[in-house]
C-alpha cells in the first residue's frame, strides 16, 4: 500500500513487534537497512555492561559465541570524523558512557549522538548497532540487561584505490585499497541476502584467525583460510567480498593496524608467450607475501571469477583449453598453500560457474557458500530502501491524499 510505505517510512514487516518501542525524537525503531534508531533513548543503565576488546577495536569472542554468562556480545561500529584526533580508547569510554546512560533495547540501526555531549558531537560521525539478529529469534528485541556491547572506533581510508603497474605497459596486476575504505562505507549494509550467510562468512573469518593465532596443528586441523562464493551472475558476490573484508578490518582493528584489499586482475596474468602466465602469477604472489611478511597487516586477497585462473586442468588435457593453463592452475595452487603458513591473510574468490573449476582449488576452500537471487524478505527490503533514500532526497513525493508515490517537478 503506497499510503502505508510513505507514512510509515516504510517500516520493515517485523514492524508490529517493533513498533511498541518509540523514539522521543518520532518513529519507529526499525530493524537492518532501515533510518530507524538502533537503541530507544530512554534512560537507564545497562546491567553488567562492561568494556570487551579495548580501545576501539574489541577481539574475535563477540563472532565465536555467547558470553558466558548468557549475555549477548553486540557489535557497536563508532565512524570518527575524518579530521578527529581523539584517541580511540577515550572514544570508546565515552560511548559506553552514553550506552549506560541511554539504552533500553537493541535493534540493528544508527543511534542518535547526544546534544549534550560535546566530545562525541566534535569527534564521531555516525554510531551503529550491527548483527543484532544474530542474537535474537523470532524478530524480538535484545534488552539492555541482555546485551554487552563491543565498540569498535575507526576512520574511513579516503586514497581510494592504487594500481600495481604491470611489465611493459600492460594491465596492471592488482587494485589496492586501504581498510576501512570510504568507497565501501555502508556496502555492507546494503547487502540483503538469505539469514545466516553474512553471520556465517564473519564466524568463519574470526575462526580462521583465531586458530592460527592460537598456534593450531595444521597437521591435525588444516585451514586454509580460503572462501568461495559461487552463484549466477549478478547477485553480488564480489560486493560480499569487498564488504567482508571491509566489516573485517573494522572488527579487528585493535588486532592489526593496517589491513588491504588485493583485488586480483587476473586477465593480466596471461602472456601470449608459451609458459609465462605461471610465472606471471607467481611474481603476483610473490608482492602479496611481502605484504603479510608484516605480522601488523591484515591482507585480503580477492579473486573474482576464480575460474577463469583455477580452470578444470582435465579440460586442457583432452585439448579444449591451452596446455598453458596448466601452468597457471599449478602455480595458483602452489602459491596459496605457501600463503597457508601466514595468520594474516585471507583469500576471497567468487564464480559463476563452479563446474569449470579445478577440483584442486574447490577442495582447497575452507567454505563454499551458494549466493542465490533475493529471496522474497530481500526484495521487500531492497524496494523499501530504494523508495526511503528516493523519498530522503526529494526525487519522490507522496500526493495530499497520501494515496499513491509521484515524481518531484
Amino acid at each position: 500500500n503506497p499510503k502505508t510505505l510513505a507514512e510509515k517510512s516504510l517500516p520493515s514487516p517485523s514492524r508490529a513487534l517493533l513498533g511498541r518501542h518509540e523514539r522521543p525524537h518520532g518513529g519507529l525503531l526499525l530493524r537492518a537497512a532501515s533510518s530507524g534508531c538502533g537503541i530507544c533513548c530512554r534512560r537507564g543503565p545497562i546491567a553488567g555492561a562492561r568494556r570487551v576488546g579495548g580501545g576501539g577495536g574489541g577481539d574475535h569472542r563477540f563472532l565465536l559465541a555467547a558470553a558466558t554468562d548468557g549475555v549477548a556480545l553486540v557489535a557497536v561500529e563508532v565512524l570518527l570524523h575524518a579530521t578527529s584526533t581523539a584517541r580511540a580508547e577515550d572514544v570508546c569510554a565515552a560511548v559506553e558512557r552514553m550506552l549506560e546512560a541511554r539504552s533500553l533495547s537493541y535493534v540493528d540501526g544508527p543511534v542518535p549522538i547526544p546534544n549534550d555531549d560535546p566530545f562525541l558531537l566534535a569527534n564521531v560521525k555516525r554510531i551503529q548497532i550491527c548483527d543484532t539478529d544474530e542474537w535474537t529469534e523470532n524478530h524480538k528485541v535484545l534488552l539492555f540487561w541482555q546485551v554487552r556491547p563491543v565498540v569498535h572506533v575507526f576512520q574511513l581510508s579516503e586514497d581510494g584505490p592504487g594500481e600495481e603497474p604491470g611489465e611493459d605497459d600492460t594491465l596492471s596486476s592488482f587494485n589496492e585499497w586501504a581498510l576501512p575504505a570510504k568507497e565501501f562505507d555502508g556496502l555492507w549494509e546494503s547487502l540483503l541476502y538469505e539469514v545466516g550467510l553474512k553471520q556465517r562468512l564473519l564466524r568463519y573469518a574470526a575462526s580462521a584467525l583465531l586458530f592460527t593465532e592460537k598456534g593450531v596443528d595444521p597437521c591435525l586441523v588444516s585451514w586454509n583460510r580460503i572462501v568461495l562464493l559461487h552463484g549466477p551472475p549478478g547477485t553480488g558476490k564480489t560486493s560480499l567480498c569487498k564488504a567482508l573484508a571491509q566489516k573485517l578490518s573494522i572488527r579487528f582493528k585493535s588486532r592489526y593496524s593496517m589491513c588491504q584489499l588485493i583485488e586480483v586482475n587476473a586477465h593480466s596474468l596471461f602472456s601470449k608467450w608459451f609458459s609465462e602466465s605461471g610465472k606471471l602469477v607467481a611474481k603476483l604472489f610473490q608482492k602479496i607475501q611481502e605484504m603479510v611478511e608484516e605480522e601488523s597487516n591484515l591482507v585480503f586477497v580477492l579473486i573474482d571469477e576464480v575460474e577463469s585462473l583455477a580452470a578444470a586442468r582435465q579440460a586442457a588435457i583432452s585439448g579444449s583449453e591451452p596446455s598453458d593453463s596448466i601452468r597457471v592452475v599449478n602455480a595458483l595452487l602452489t602459491q596459496m598453500d605457501k600463503l597457508k603458513s601466514w595468520p594474516n591473510v585471507i583469500i576471497l574468490t567468487t564464480s559463476n560457474i563452479t563446474t569449470a573449476i579445478d577440483i584442486a582449488f574447490v577442495d582447497r576452500a575452507d567454505i563454499k557458500a551458494y549466493v542465490g537471487p533475493p529471496t522474497l524478505q530481500a526484495r521487500y527490503e531492497i524496494l523499501r530502501s530504494c523508495l526511503q533514500e528516493l523519498l530522503r532526497v526529494g526525487i519522490l513525493t507522496h500526493t495530499q491524499g497520501g494515496n499513491s508515490l509521484w515524481p518531484t517537478p
